[in-house]
C-alpha cells in the first residue's frame, strides 16, 4: 500500500494551562510535569468531528493524482461520534460526492487510525478497492469535563486524512511496508481504565497508572515486533511517532527502545491529547522533514487496550 497524501486540520481555539488553574486549581507546573501539555486545541461552537474531518480532506483534494470519484473506499475513524447514524464516513462521502464508494466508520479508541488503515489493507487484498480515504477525527472537548482534576485537562481536538492506494501513484508516495493491530482487553484494567459513556459522565479515567504501564509496554513491544518482522535494526528507524497521550509515556517508550528523544515526534505539548488522529497529525506536521528511504514507525495504544504499529518507508 502507498500513502499518496497526508493532511491535517486543527481548530483555531487554544486553551492554556492557566484556564484549569482557575477552574480546579491545577497549576501550570503540575500539568506539565505529569503530561507535558502546555496548551491544547479546542473546536469552535460550529465545529464537530465531521467538520474537522472534512477540513482535513479539503487541504489535499486538489493535489491528488486522482479525482474524488475514483476513491472507492472511505473509512472514518473516531470514538467521539457526532452522529452515530450518519457517520464520519458518510459525511466524507457526501462532501466528496464519491458516488460509488464503500463507506464505513469504526471505533477502537486511540488505535482507530491504524485499525482503519488495516481495514483498507484487507479491502485491497480482496480486490474490492484500489484507492481509499482514511480520516481520523476526534472532538474530545465535546465529551470532557474541565472540572475533572484527573483527566479534564488532557484533551484537544483535531483531524487527519490519509489518501492511500493499492499501487504507487507517484515517486512521492510513502510505502506502507507493514501494519498490524491487536487487542489487549484481557489485561489489567482494560475495560475500566479509560471510558467514554456519553449518556453518563463523558470521559472517566479512574486507573491512569494501569493505562500508563500498559501503554508503555505495548507500544514498546509493537515497535520492536514490526521492526524485527521486517529485519530492520532499531537504530535504522529515523522517527518514532507514538499515540500522543502523554509526553511521559513517549519518553518512557523511547527509553525502553534505547532511542534518543529527538527521534520521537510529539505534539501533545501544544495540542493536548487529540485522540486517534494524534500520531497521524504528527506525521503530517513533520513530513517536509522526512528524507527518501527513511523508516518511520507509528505506534498506537488506546482505551480498551487496543494497540498496533505501522512501518512506513518514505
Amino acid at each position: 500500500m502507498y500513502i499518496n497524501s497526508v493532511t491535517h486540520y486543527l481548530p483555531e481555539g487554544r486553551v492554556p494551562n492557566s484556564h484549569f488553574n482557575q477552574i480546579n486549581g491545577l497549576t501550570e507546573e503540575w500539568i506539565i510535569s505529569r503530561t507535558g501539555i502546555k496548551e491544547r486545541t479546542k473546536a469552535g461552537p460550529l465545529e464537530n468531528t465531521h467538520t474537522m474531518g472534512i477540513a482535513a480532506v479539503e487541504k489535499a483534494i486538489e493535489a491528488l493524482p486522482y479525482t474524488a470519484s475514483e476513491i472507492d473506499l472511505i473509512v472514518g475513524a473516531t470514538y467521539t461520534g457526532y452522529d452515530n447514524i450518519v457517520t464520519l464516513g458518510h459525511a466524507l462521502q457526501h462532501y466528496l460526492q464519491a458516488d460509488d464508494a464503500v463507506v464505513l466508520s469504526l471505533s477502537s479508541a486511540c488505535s482507530s487510525l491504524l485499525n482503519a488503515i488495516e481495514v483498507v489493507e484487507g479491502y485491497f487484498a480482496m480486490g474490492k478497492a484500489d484507492t481509499a480515504l482514511v480520516v481520523a477525527s476526534d472532538h474530545n472537548t465535546a465529551y470532557s469535563d474541565e472540572t475533572d482534576r484527573i483527566a479534564g485537562h488532557l484533551w484537544g481536538d483535531g483531524a487527519v486524512a490519509f489518501f492511500i492506494s493499492k499501487e504507487r501513484t507517484s515517486p512521492q508516495d510513502h510505502n506502507i511496508i507493514d501494519l498490524f493491530t491487536k487487542g489487549a482487553a484481557h489485561v489489567g484494567k482494560a475495560t475500566e481504565g479509560v471510558v467514554l459513556r456519553p449518556a453518563h459522565d463523558g470521559f472517566v479515567m479512574n486507573h491512569g497508572k494501569d493505562v500508563f504501564i500498559h501503554a508503555c509496554q505495548y507500544m514498546t513491544e509493537a515497535t520492536q515486533k514490526i521492526l524485527a518482522d521486517n529485519s530492520i535494526p532499531i537504530e535504522e528507524m529515523a522517527y518514532f511517532i507514538p499515540h500522543q497521550a502523554n509526553w511521559r509515556i513517549t519518553r518512557k517508550v523511547l527509553e525502553n527502545l534505547g532511542l534518543p528523544e529527538e527521534k520521537g515526534l510529539s505534539n501533545i505539548q501544544y495540542l493536548g491529547n487529540t485522540g486517534c488522529p494524534g500520531c497521524g497529525i504528527a506525521f503530517s506536521e513533520h513530513q517536509e522533514e522526512f528524507k527518501q528511504g527513511e523508516y518511520i514507525v507509528m505506534t498506537v495504544f488506546g482505551g480498551g487496550y487496543s494497540y498496533g504499529a505501522m512501518l512506513i518507508e518514505v
